[in-house]
C-alpha cells in the first residue's frame, strides 16, 4: 500500500520504512518541519519517496501515518481527501498529568497509536480508539566491547530540557567516569567537567562509538522510551536508567541497573567500570532482552496488521 507519512523522528521512522509498502514523505524547498523528505543520517531504503507538496493530491495514498496535529490539516489541503489516518503519538503526556488531554481525544475518524503501555496509560485520550505498537528497530551492525572506560547516552536538546532529561544528573556520572553525550543541541554541555558533547552524529558512526564504551545511560526523568536506549541495548550495552516511566518494562533487572535513587545509580555505574566481566554478562542479557521483545520482524508484522484492518487486505 502506499503510506504517507512524516519525517518527525528518524530512529522510529527509519524501523517504519523498512515495511513492504511505498512510503511518501513530503519534501519543501526549504525542508522545514513539514517537509523534511528523506533521512540524511539514517539508511533509509528506495521504497521510501520524497513527493512535493503540490503533486501529493495526483497520488493514490493509501493511508495516512500523522505525528503531529497540524498534520491532519496538511491531509486535507495538500490530498483534498481525507484516507483512512492513524495517528501515532510518541511522547509522554505534557502539563496536568495525569489529567492531561490529549489533542486526539474524542475523535472518531481516526485511530490513536501509542508507542508505549505507559503512554497509552497516562494521556486521556476520551473516547478515541487507542492502539499500542511497540517500539522496534533495525539491528545495529556493531556489537559491544565496552574497552573504553567511559560512559555514553544519546539524547537531544539536553540544555533546554534540563531536568526532564536529567542534565542536572550528568555531573554525578561525569566524576565517576568521562560522560560522552551524542544527539542534537548538545553542544553547550562542553562547559560540563567530564562531559563530551558529540553533536549530530549519523546513526552508523555512533553506534560504533556507543559500542566502545563501558555502559549506556539512560537518565530521562520523564520521557517516552527512546530508542536510542533499545539500540544501545541490542548492541548489548549494560544499561544504568532511572525507573520511570517504560525503562520499568524496557530494562530487565539483570540487564542494568535500575532505580530511582539516583546514588544507587552512581554505584551501580562504578561498579560495571571495574567489573568489565559483569558488564558484559549484563549487556549479554541487555541484548537479548531487546531481541526479544523490539525486533523488527515484530514491529513490522504489528503496523502490517493494524493498517491492514483499518484499510483492508491486499491494497
Amino acid at each position: 500500500m502506499n503510506v504517507l507519512l512524516w519525517h518527525v523522528h528518524g530512529a522510529w521512522t527509519t524501523a517504519f520504512v523498512h515495511g513492504k509498502h511505498r512510503y511518501l514523505v513530503p519534501v519543501t524547498p526549504d525542508r522545514g518541519p513539514y517537509g523534511l523528505g528523506r533521512a540524511r543520517t539514517y539508511a533509509w531504503p528506495d521504497t521510501v519517496e520524497e513527493v512535493p507538496p503540490e503533486r501529493l493530491a495526483a497520488e493514490d495514498v493509501d493511508v495516512v501515518v500523522a505525528q503531529r496535529p497540524r498534520e491532519l490539516e496538511l491531509v486535507d489541503r495538500w490530498l483534498g481527501r481525507r484516507p483512512p489516518t492513524v495517528y501515532v503519538e510518541h511522547n509522554a503526556p505534557k502539563g496536568d498529568v495525569p489529567d492531561t488531554r490529549h489533542p486526539m481525544a474524542d475523535r472518531d475518524d481516526l485511530l490513536l497509536v501509542h508507542v508505549t503501555h505507559f503512554n497509552d496509560l497516562f494521556w486521556d485520550s476520551g473516547g478515541t480508539p487507542t492502539a499500542v505498537i511497540e517500539h522496534g528497530i533495525v539491528p545495529p551492525s556493531v556489537r559491544y566491547t565496552g574497552d573504553l572506560p567511559r560512559f555514553a547516552l544519546a539524547t537531544n536538546e539536553p540544555v533546554r530540557r534540563g531536568r526532564v532529561t536529567g542534565t542536572d544528573l550528568f555531573p554525578r556520572f561525569a566524576a565517576v567516569a568521562p560522560l560522552d553525550v551524542y544527539g542534537m543541541g548538545v553542544t553547550d554541555l562542553d562547559a560540563l567537567s567530564g562531559v563530551d558533547a558529540h553533536e549530530d552524529v549519523p546513526q552508523a558512526r555512533m553506534h560504533a562509538e556507543l559500542a566502545r564504551r563501558r555502559a549506556y545511560l539512560h537518565l530521562c526523568r520523564w520521557t517516552s522510551l527512546g530508542l536510542s536506549l533499545v539500540e544501545a541495548m541490542a548492541m548489548g550495552m549494560p544499561v544504568v536508567a532511572l525507573a520511570t516511566t517504560e525503562a520499568v518494562r524496557a530494562v530487565p533487572p539483570d540487564a542494568g541497573v535500575l532505580s530511582t535513587r539516583v546514588e544507587t545509580l552512581v554505584e551501580g555505574a562504578r561498579w560495571l567500570l571495574e567489573e568489565p566481566a559483569e558488564a558484559r554478562r549484563l549487556g549479554a542479557r541487555a541484548r537479548a532482552a531487546a531481541q526479544e521483545r523490539y525486533g523488527l520482524d515484530r514491529f513490522l508484522a504489528d503496523w502490517d496488521r493494524l493498517l491492514e484492518s483499518i484499510v483492508g487486505p491486499g491494497v
